[in-house]
């Protein structure tokens, strides 16, 4: 039997670093980056309620995220490995559920090992977001994309969802790339979120 398109579900897709949680000085690129242990991974205050709020009114909730740390030679596998099971735990403890976790691995201009390829994966492409499409029956259009990078918007203006931008500043010229909406934290970008949502 087929899905009644009646019943598709609106979702929030969310990049990781920089929204959810706190990027951190690497000191040996004097860059905030992705955190590179589990030690380093720290929420970014007001997150979790954001996130509670949003998978409490109904939103399905996934996380799309590049993670080029170990093609780049940052990371190890088990690093990644360990930063994602730290943060489900403290997902599970919170009682917040994502449906699903959508990580890249790739990057094209990696160290030599496999991730370091061109990939049909790595945002801005939407391939994660219609991915999620097919297997959970979502529609789009009442679906979001939060992320701190153009690349994120991108992914989700290809996708068809709306977007948010998390930016804390003066913004620069973002082209032809261009979110629906700019909120400076996941907090602000939830509220804005629930404010579209019809009231019976």
């Amino acid at each position: 039997m087929g899905r009644n398109n009646s019943y598709r579900r609106g979702a929030v897709f969310l990049d990781r670093d920089g929204v959810i949680n706190r990027n951190v000085l690497n000191p040996a690129t004097g860059e905030y980056e992705a955190p590179l242990t589990p030690a380093d991974f720290e929420f970014i205050p007001g997150a979790l309620d954001a996130l509670r709020a949003l998978r409490n009114a109904g939103f399905i909730l996934f996380l799309v995220s590049n993670q080029p740390n170990y093609a780049k030679g940052k990371s190890t596998l088990e690093d990644l490995k360990a930063i994602h099971a730290r943060l489900v735990a403290d997902l599970v403890f919170n009682h917040i559920d994502f449906a699903r976790f959508y990580y890249c691995f790739h990057h094209p201009q990696g160290t030599g090992n496999r991730y370091s390829r061109p990939c049909g994966c790595r945002k801005p492409s939407p391939h994660f977001l219609l991915k999620a499409q097919a297997r959970f029956n979502l529609d789009l259009e009442r679906s979001w994309m939060v992320g701190d990078r153009l690349t994120d918007i991108e992914c989700g203006n290809r996708a068809g969802a709306k977007t948010i931008l998390i930016a804390d500043g003066a913004l620069q010229s973002m082209g032809g790339t261009q979110p629906d909406l700019v909120a400076p934290d996941l907090s602000t970008a939830a509220r804005m979120i629930l404010a579209t949502v019809s009231q019976p």
